[in-house]
């Protein structure tokens, strides 16, 4: 299914950030864009940028209010009337299939005295109803119900407050932001022919999973962005190569026949994609532009078909319309909460939503073949081994830095060349923080 980016419906869309605290000042908007602009290329944050939560707030609005942000897929909500519902800092949204097919995103605020209307992670009903007054709106978010008898008002003017959409392949994203960022069309024009074969918006849900780590989000996304700490994996590595993220010439001894391997490997995935006329070449534009990313097709170890102990395929179904099993991982990074691996026989989201200063929301989602049965064609447990292991330890990993950032010993240190994918993500960020920051300085003092 192919959706156009929607428009403001019912209600408007929004054009308000989050209410931030008071401690949210004109002096700490300063502190924060004086510590930003003075950072030193590939070097992490000061502290305060990780721990403050009054620039945590401004982060809600300076990053997640006004950027695209990953929601969901087509796959969970394939329904009309199927929800889900996303909450960062204190926003929540309804990303839902309207009566029509069309998928509607909404802030999940009574129009009446403000009340959460669905209070569930997901789920599927017929009506948004609010529990507190039962104020009642429609899957677009019209107002369609409001029992008060010997009241009178104009309904058309109380439904729920529209925000963007846009499905990317079945990757659905959302943008609070009355003007979204139109490069969204870039990131859809490249990532289609890589991602179209696997089919997203038809997939079956094979599970979710949600994992609070105690960290800052920044922290949860510079760690997804290296594979430098890649040596406290041990699943993981049994199937992505341990050289990933390195370059010849930085290339330990110790893994000098991993990266022979790897190459060897690389070379016989891309003659097999060339075969089959699909891409497999790096593209990145992670800095550049507002909807950074990076996509990619790279071989495994072992078996070279999937993210398991032995790089066996762990479904026995084909995504999509794939032609093999043994087609790598296609690797994909959203600025700037979101990745996600392809497999032939499965695929991964990963969705990363700030709670607060110090917590951040990692959840997961598992997709097989629309057609794969549970207990027959895969197991759920096996399906999702490497990765629940793999986002516990770093959800540890995540926690020792927010620690260590938390404390008055910690001063900035360098990113190594490794990390180069990390210094891009901070560097988008800064960026965009600037921006929002000095534009919001300037029409203050206009």
């Amino acid at each position: 299914m192919t959706l156009a980016q929607s428009a403001p419906g019912p209600g408007g869309t929004s054009t308000t950030a989050p209410r931030t605290s008071r401690s949210t000042t004109a002096d700490v908007r300063q502190n924060m864009l004086e510590l930003l602009r003075q950072r030193p290329p590939r070097t992490s944050l000061e502290a305060p940028l990780y721990t403050d939560p009054a620039m945590f707030s401004l982060d809600i609005e300076g990053i997640f209010t006004t950027q695209w942000l990953f929601a969901t897929t087509e796959a969970e909500i394939p329904d009309p009337g199927d929800y889900v519902t996303v909450d960062f800092g204190p926003v929540s949204l309804i990303i839902v299939r309207g009566d029509d097919g069309q998928i509607n995103a909404m802030h999940n605020v009574c129009r009446h005295r403000g009340a959460r209307v669905l209070t569930d992670r997901h789920g599927s009903t017929a009506r948004l109803t609010c529990a507190y007054h039962s104020w009642t709106y429609a899957t677009d978010g019209t107002l369609i119900h409001a029992s008060s008898p010997g009241e009178t008002f104009d309904r058309t003017c109380f439904a729920l407050r529209r925000v963007h959409t846009r499905s990317v392949c079945g990757l659905i994203f959302v943008c609070a932001a009355a003007e979204p960022p139109t490069d969204i069309d870039d990131l859809e024009d490249t990532v289609k022919p890589y991602l179209a074969g696997f089919d997203i918006a038809s997939a079956k849900v094979a599970t979710r999973i949600d994992l609070m780590e105690e960290g800052n989000w920044k922290l949860t996304m510079e760690n997804n962005r290296e594979c430098y700490h890649c040596g406290g994996h041990p699943e993981l590595a049994c199937s992505l190569f341990a050289t990933w993220g390195l370059t010849e010439d930085t290339v330990p001894p110790e893994l000098s026949a991993d990266w022979d391997r790897s190459l060897v490997a690389d070379a016989t995935l891309q003659q097999r994609c060339d075969r089959y006329g699909l891409p497999w070449q790096i593209v990145e534009h992670l800095t550049d532009r507002d909807v950074g990313y990076r996509i990619s097709r790279e071989a495994l170890d072992k078996a070279g078909e999937s993210f398991s102990v032995t790089g066996q395929r762990l479904s026995q179904k084909l995504m999509g319309d794939l032609p093999d099993f043994r087609l790598g991982r296609t690797s994909l990074h959203v600025q700037p909460n979101a990745w996600f691996h392809g497999l032939s026989d499965h695929v991964i989201t990963f969705a990363a939503f700030p709670v607060s200063a110090e917590r951040t929301l990692v959840r997961t989602t598992w997709l097989v073949a629309e057609d794969a049965v549970a207990g027959e064609d895969y197991d759920v447990d096996e399906l999702t081994y490497v990765w629940r292991h793999t986002n516990a330890q770093d959800a540890d990993f995540v926690q020792l830095a927010q620690q260590g950032v938390s404390s008055p010993g910690y001063v900035p240190g360098p990113y190594m060349r490794s990390e180069d994918q990390v210094e891009a993500f901070v560097t988008w960020y800064t960026a965009h923080m600037v921006d929002h920051l000095a534009g919001a300085e300037s029409r203050r003092q206009s």
